[in-house]
């Protein structure tokens, strides 16, 4: 195995963390069990990294006994395997299944922000052993829904880990799974993506509101909007938000879920506050409470 320089003044290569170095150096549980119970592979040779987890499983409690790894990649995806199998030996599936790939990072100390995908290589890895123990057989994806030609990337996996991560940018998503890393002529449809799940699309058309609302009118046209329209968008991508007053013209919401930490949340109140305007009053101004 050639090891890798880990000096970025002197090499200009990435920095890693003591922890990091040591899981690619001295690496844990590097191998194959014989007769695994449950087999994962993702990634591809031809993409740069490939993982294969091979676990052993208590019948009974289903609880992970033993995990080993075989990757091809860099210091990161090597550690970030070997740091897997460390975190989920001795867990049951449901407990290990939990498991982020930003727990896998933050177990080694942080990983350089350009090799975030290591990690997601080892969640997908997991998810896909549980799913070849439990006998699920893995859907073929249309060829349609591959945004990334150079690194075979879906947009489900956009989106999936997009949310998960809360990733806003194109660079984000490219550190996470390598999608726009290449060619670059699926950028475009990446942003697309993204502008998707963190603003709120405005949905079909309605016939516009009276000019004239009594106040109880209003009222019941603002939570038809919110809870018919808008909060099903929200949820859909894992967010949700709850009506809290209508002061007149001021209506006052609560963020929840992962809208509560969504670094486009701005964004969303002002799409929420254009429809309103839109539908019920150009008056209308949305405050978060």
């Amino acid at each position: 195995m050639t090891l890798f320089s880990f000096s970025v003044k002197k090499t200009g290569m990435w920095e890693y963390t003591d922890k990091v170095r040591e899981y690619f150096l001295n690496p844990k549980n590097a191998g194959e069990i014989e007769n695994p119970d449950a087999v994962g592979e993702v990634g591809s040779i031809v993409c740069g990294d490939a993982m294969r987890l091979t676990l052993r499983i208590d019948k009974e409690t289903e609880r992970i006994i033993d995990a080993k790894f075989q990757t091809f990649g860099c210091a990161s995806a090597i550690a970030s395997a070997s740091a897997l199998t460390e975190l989920i030996k001795g867990k049951t599936l449901e407990e290990a299944l939990k498991l982020t790939n930003r727990d896998i990072a933050e177990f080694l100390g942080g990983l350089p922000k350009e090799k975030m995908h290591c990690s997601v290589m080892g969640k997908e890895a997991l998810e896909a052993a549980v799913a070849n123990y439990r006998g699920i057989k893995e859907v073929q994806k249309p060829e349609e829904n591959i945004v990334c030609q150079c690194f075979d990337v879906s947009e489900e996996k956009i989106r999936k880990v997009a949310i998960e991560n809360h990733l806003t940018t194109v660079e984000e998503i490219t550190n996470y799974t390598k999608a726009g890393g290449g060619c670059g002529s699926c950028i475009p449809k990446i942003e697309e993506i993204l502008k998707e799940i963190w603003s709120v699309k405005a949905p079909p058309k309605k016939p516009l509101a009276p000019k004239r609302l009594t106040n109880l009118q209003k009222i019941a046209l603002i939570q038809d909007i919110i809870e018919n329209e808008i909060r099903p968008r929200l949820q859909a991508d894992g967010g949700d938000l709850e009506l809290i007053d209508i002061e007149g013209n001021r209506v006052i919401l609560s963020l929840r879920a992962m809208c509560l930490s969504c670094p486009m949340s701005d964004v969303t109140i002002k799409g929420i506050e254009e429809r309103l305007r839109e539908l019920v009053s150009d008056e209308i101004t949305v405050e978060v409470a």
